[in-house]
């Protein structure tokens, strides 16, 4: 059964919560979706988007979390997930499994991702290359 005693009802709407600098990286913008509190840091969910074009993009890292979606609402990104590249499109989803080494290496600048993750307070570890990373598009 589940236990309604351990998360709280949220509604948050768009002009509730701006997009804000301060997140995981300085060339995105984050908006806060309520869950994390509402759920007492077992689960974060924000509004992720480009703020400014990409020069070195991520790095090769990997989360310590359980669990983590990213459903890509606008434009697109480039990830290298491993030795795959792979093209992440506005209506996509990604399940990213647990420890997955990758790459967001290139992204349009209308890019804009919906991100689920658990726990809201997951790790970010820097990794080892895995292979090469292809350029990024200029944007214009």
């Amino acid at each position: 059964m589940l236990d309604r005693t351990t998360t709280a009802f949220s509604h948050v709407k768009p002009g509730d919560t701006p997009f804000v600098s301060g997140g995981l990286r300085d060339f995105f913008l984050y908006r806060d979706l309520g869950v994390a509190e509402a759920t007492h840091g077992k689960v974060i969910a924000h509004l992720v988007k480009a703020n400014m074009a990409p020069e070195t993009g991520t790095g090769w890292h990997r989360h310590e979390a359980e669990f983590q979606i990213v459903y890509m609402l606008k434009g697109w990104a480039r990830f290298m997930y491993e030795d795959k590249e792979t093209l992440v499109e506005a209506g996509d989803v990604v399940h990213q499994r647990p420890g997955i080494k990758h790459f967001l290496f290139d992204y349009s600048p209308d890019m804009e991702y919906l991100e689920i993750v658990s726990p809201a307070d997951f790790g970010s570890i820097d990794v080892e290359p895995v292979c090469d990373i292809p350029p990024p598009t200029p944007w214009k």
